[in-house]
């Protein structure tokens, strides 16, 4: 059982001046695990001014300087990995695979930052004119519990390329694994006050990140709801934001794919992170001409994943976050029956032999048509909805009727002609063929899952402004 009560902020550990505290449990055995008690708009404050007092220097570090610092970083990190692995697994219960994941990006996004700033000119030439790329200044970098570690790696590796000071805000439901991190973090030896970390609540820590006027730019990381709220609250500033939202995915299985092939891709993009990635591709296209031989490979493969304890290599998913996510699961299967749609795998109620736990059962609904919740809603858990499709024509329109547009999938046994369907799908981010991101490439959704683009050349840019001079 561990007890968590201080924040980072000026380059060391301080015990937070807020009063509230929560309790943490373990997804996979409901037990508790540990307890934090959470900053007051107070310390955020007190890191906002640890942030502004070091972005004066670090806004005049040479790029050699920064580069220093992210492979100083990025060592550090790296020999936690265990851990951060480790407190994945442990606090939100992601599978095996999916935390190993995620605590090797947390070192290899300062690698990545390191590089694409060797290789960026912070000076040029346009015309007559020269262009300078400043750092935009203190940056509030706030990030969610399903990928802690990795989301704050990856916008802090992106602002000190850029010369951005930071405060970082992880979700106060993630405690364990932003201790570990900043743990790594320290030992960095940085600056004091080039990085602050803090946990709170949205409504004094979260807000005031987000109307103080010495916050010049905020990186989110959530759901759409909260981002419009964070982009509001920032406008009397004229802040900077880049919004990474919430997404309803489209996973489109060509008549021409390999369906062996494209229907466990497209099963690991749905249920990817147990579920609970605003990336997953929750609504599956099949062509009615393979509708019979599509469902029957979905069924016989749904069948064969294994739910259970995470920590086991074996699990391909694990538990929900927490009681309040596995009910809101539960809830939006019920409303899947209710609305129509025909369960083909899973159900309500708990997996087999699963007593104990935030387990759901891996769930597929057929007979689902565009207007169901089910296929318009985010619903964070490995629920996937397949619609049937004419032609290619009504594919494209169906996968496109969305308010979201974060990520799409296209499977294709002909890549030239999976490319031209990608072209067409809006949708920050579409993926040919396969489920793994290009780490280096941008990063962002259209409509309403997002605004901006994170990750390499372009993650790093959202942390810089140009200024001319003539």
């Amino acid at each position: 059982m561990w007890t968590i009560n201080q924040a980072y902020i000026d380059g060391k550990f301080v015990t937070v001046s807020g009063k509230e505290t929560i309790e943490i449990f373990n997804p996979a055995t409901e037990q508790l695990i540990g307890t934090v008690t959470l900053a007051s708009r107070a310390d955020a404050r007190a890191a906002i001014a640890s942030a502004k007092r070091a972005q004066s220097m670090l806004a005049k570090t040479s790029k050699a300087e920064r580069i220093e610092m992210l492979k100083r970083l990025e060592s550090a990190v790296l020999k936690r990995t265990q851990q951060i692995q480790d407190a994945t697994v442990e606090e939100y219960g992601a599978p095996l695979s999916r935390a190993r994941w995620i605590s090797q990006y947390a070192s290899q996004s300062f690698a990545i930052a390191a590089k694409v700033l060797e290789s960026y000119d912070l000076t040029r030439q346009i015309g007559g004119a020269t262009v300078i790329m400043e750092p935009v200044g203190v940056a509030a970098l706030i990030a969610p519990w399903n990928s802690t570690a990795g989301t704050i790696c990856s916008k802090l590796a992106s602002a000190i390329a850029a010369g951005c000071a930071s405060i970082i805000k992880p979700s106060e439901l993630s405690p364990l694994e932003t201790q570990v991190v900043a743990e790594a973090l320290h030992e960095a030896a940085l600056p004091p006050g080039v990085f602050n970390i803090l946990l709170g609540r949205g409504a004094d820590v979260g807000d005031e990140l987000s109307i103080s006027p010495d916050v010049a730019k905020i990186s989110f990381t959530g759901s759409t709801a909260t981002g419009k709220l964070i982009a509001r609250a920032g406008l009397d500033t004229m802040k900077r934001v880049s919004l990474a939202l919430s997404g309803k995915s489209a996973s489109l299985v060509l008549d021409d794919a390999d369906l062996s092939q494209a229907i466990p891709l497209a099963l690991q993009a749905a249920f990817m992170n147990n579920g609970q990635a605003c990336v997953a591709g929750t609504r599956l296209f099949v062509p009615r001409s393979r509708w019979e031989e599509a469902a029957a490979l979905v069924t016989a493969t749904v069948a064969k994943l294994r739910v259970g304890d995470p920590k086991d290599p074996a699990t391909d998913i694990g538990p929900l976050f927490n009681r309040t996510q596995h009910e809101r699961v539960q809830g939006f299967i019920r409303r899947g029956i209710e609305e129509g749609a025909t369960v083909i795998a899973g159900g309500e109620g708990q997996p087999q032999g699963l007593k104990k736990g935030y387990f759901v059962k891996p769930t597929v609904f057929a007979n689902v048509n565009s207007t169901m919740a089910i296929a318009r809603e985010e619903i964070f858990g490995p629920v996937l909805s397949i619609l049937i499709y004419d032609d290619l024509e009504e594919a494209i329109r169906l996968a496109n009727d969305s308010i979201y547009g974060l990520q799409a999938y296209v499977f294709s046994s002909n890549a030239e002609r999976a490319r031209l369907v990608a072209a067409r799908l809006e949708a920050g981010t579409v993926l040919v063929n396969g489920i793994r991101p290009e780490l280096v490439a941008p990063f962002g959704g259209r409509k309403q899952s997002g605004v901006g683009r994170e990750f390499g050349v372009f993650g790093m840019e959202a942390f810089l402004e140009a200024k001319t001079i003539a």
